[in-house]
């Protein structure tokens, strides 16, 4: 992945370099034709002037975007790389709380369980009462028992419809199976 965003920035960079080589070759074939800047008699003295001022537009080109566009890229690429790190830091963070939460609750249960288990042990043949038996402690097993959750079984008549006669009866569908 890492290499692969590497390429496509080198490709990027290499695209841009050939179309600023392409807009400036355009622009200084276009001043030569138009006879608007040094015009000499010999076509050999003509590319060398055209040729040092090329260099020269894309000296310039390339100061202004070092000076302008390279820095504010760089600080792009650093505003990212500590956002991307933050997020890492959080969702660590978040994984950490998690499982410490889980581990809490797993702690409270075998205290929990601790608990019944000695009073079993103290309290040979009866039921904890945490198991909702009466006069113990709440629970949500008891909680279900007394209609909180569960109002109880319906008490209506149910409507039961004949089925719809389609010609065909019992009688005959078993007198066609049995020939």
């Amino acid at each position: 992945m890492q290499g692969t965003g590497q390429d496509s920035d080198a490709e990027i960079r290499l695209m841009g370099l050939i179309l600023a080589q392409s807009a400036l070759v355009g622009l200084a074939i276009g001043i030569f034709d138009a006879e608007l800047w040094l015009e000499s008699e010999t076509a050999m003295l003509n590319g060398f002037t055209y040729a040092m001022a090329a260099f020269f537009v894309q000296g310039i080109a390339y100061y202004f975007f070092k000076m302008f566009f390279e820095r504010e890229m760089q600080e792009r690429v650093r505003n990212t790389g500590m956002q991307r790190s933050r997020e890492l830091r959080y969702k660590q963070m978040q994984s950490n709380f998690d499982n410490r939460r889980v581990e809490m609750e797993m702690r409270m249960q075998e205290a929990q369980l601790e608990r019944e288990l000695r009073w079993m042990e103290s309290n040979p043949g009866q039921m904890p009462p945490s198991w909702g038996v009466p006069g113990g402690s709440q629970s949500i097993v008891s909680q279900y028992d007394t209609g909180q959750f569960n109002p109880g079984i319906p008490t209506h008549d149910a409507e039961i419809e004949q089925p719809i006669n389609l010609g065909i009866t019992e009688e005959e569908t078993t007198e066609k199976k049995k020939k």
